[in-house]
């Protein structure tokens, strides 16, 4: 029987050799591009890529956390990783095997919440597009022996929760809205207190103005506010005159046209000798000049033979 089985086995290892050795012969071909994969990209270049839709409002609120400005901080969360960036942006990059692993901005730094004379959070707007609105987060403050981003959180939908860490924040007045201020800020509050004590004004029309306080600090943002695009954006008056080669090339033979014209009426001595066919800096061929006048000026410039007979 064992012989029976072993003769079985050796016809079936012939078999296997055989249909082997008549297999095409296949060349292996090694790919030596770089991966895509989300673990495998450069967290610095994807934050490069980035472009924020408005500009940070200034450094403003609590003297202690000015220092943070220029700092970033991060940790990884299920699969993403936060990047809290003081005083400027908050970011999220998705740690994903995905080719195209998600990277965006959560919210830009634009004000503070301010509750009963307390720097409660930092809050940052217009960040992504996120479905029908723009994403949005909120800084709050926990104290701490070192600096570190504790924990994020969604609780609605593209709005973003973030507790930071840090010892600034230990101090019971470190939040206290009131001494930040400067002096003609600080008296305009406490005549505002008079007014609610002798019941001058009601406590909406107190809250009112105080907020109108925050906004003159810098620590809240306006409802009238035109924001800054982050990037600067042509107007639509330029674009006419200096947004392509051509109508900025026509821009500057007009400008040497008037410079050639004010040169004739200098006194002679005082002559600056500038032949545009030497001159490394100008652009145009010979030629150019007879056909931007026929077109810009209908004929003849009455000073072109003198300006300009360099042939």
């Amino acid at each position: 029987m064992a012989a029976t089985v072993h003769v079985i086995c050796l016809l079936f290892l012939l078999t296997c050799f055989s249909q082997f050795s008549e297999c095409e012969k296949v060349t292996m071909r090694l790919v030596e591009e770089p991966s895509n994969f989300g673990y495998n990209q450069d967290l610095y270049s994807q934050t490069n890529t980035l472009k924020a839709k408005v500009k940070a409002a200034n450094v403003s609120g609590p003297v202690l956390l000015k220092s943070l400005a220029g700092k970033c901080f991060d940790m990884i969360n299920d699969m993403y990783k936060y990047q809290f960036c003081p005083f400027h942006n908050v970011t999220q990059h998705e740690q994903s095997l995905r080719w195209n692993p998600y990277s965006g901005i959560l919210g830009v730094y634009q004000e503070w919440k301010i509750v009963n004379n307390t720097f409660e959070a930092m809050v940052f707007k217009h960040g992504d597009s996120c479905m029908d609105k723009l994403r949005q987060a909120s800084i709050d403050f926990k104290c701490s022996d070192k600096n570190e981003l504790l924990n994020v959180s969604e609780p609605r939908t593209c709005e973003y929760q973030l507790t930071f860490a840090t010892p600034l924040v230990c101090h019971k007045h470190s939040m206290l809205v009131y001494p930040t201020l400067p002096e003609s800020l600080q008296e305009k509050w406490d005549e505002l207190e008079g007014e609610l004590v002798e019941e001058e004004i009601t406590q909406q029309g107190y809250g009112k103005r105080l907020n109108k306080i925050f906004e003159e600090a810098g620590y809240v943002m306006s409802p009238d506010k035109v924001l800054e695009p982050e990037l600067p954006v042509i107007q639509n008056e330029d674009i006419n005159d200096f947004y392509t080669l051509t109508t900025c090339n026509e821009e500057y033979r007009k400008l040497k046209l008037e410079f050639e014209a004010l040169k004739l009426k200098v006194p002679q001595e005082d002559k600056i000798d500038i032949d545009p066919v030497k001159d490394e800096n100008f652009p145009f061929k010979e030629g150019d000049f007879e056909q931007y006048n026929a077109a810009a000026d209908g004929g003849d410039h009455p000073h072109y033979d003198d300006i300009y007979d360099y042939r």
